[in-house]
């Protein structure tokens, strides 16, 4: 985990990590924000719709944003204060998601950064784009 304070994060400043998304996720996704909506619960569902299998929750998707400040950048020092996303093509179980943020904004009077962040498949195609801010706690 890291620990970077305000004055050692500079504009520019990039972090990523990686992750598969697998079944087991997607499940426990469903078991605790109990949305059984069958686009991604029902692979049958899912492909009648025009989807290659069961679609992984976009939200799931979203919620490795949370790793991304919680561990890299700022990491133990992040206090996340906005999160704006768009959705730009399905996530489904097996995928390989590399998770990017890239500092595009310092506040210094408040200790505030945003990222620029992105999620791309194992493709190298943009499932996710977006921004934070975030607050780096002293």
């Amino acid at each position: 985990m890291n620990a970077y304070s305000y004055d050692e994060i500079e504009t520019g400043q990039k972090e990523s990590f990686s992750v598969t998304v697998t079944e087991e996720a997607v499940n426990a996704f469903r078991g605790f924000t109990g949305d059984i909506n069958p686009l991604h619960n029902d692979a049958e569902y899912a492909k009648e719709k025009g989807y290659d299998g069961r679609v992984a929750y976009g939200m799931l998707t979203a919620s490795y944003l949370s790793t991304l400040a919680g561990v890299y950048l700022p990491g133990e020092k992040s206090l996340i204060q906005g999160v704006d996303i768009k959705f730009s093509r399905p996530v489904y179980i097996g995928d390989r998601l590399e998770i990017e943020g890239e500092v595009s904004e310092k506040n210094d009077t408040f200790n505030v950064i945003k990222l620029k962040v992105s999620v791309k498949n194992q493709d190298g195609k943009k499932v996710l784009k977006g921004s934070m801010q975030i607050g780096v706690l002293e």
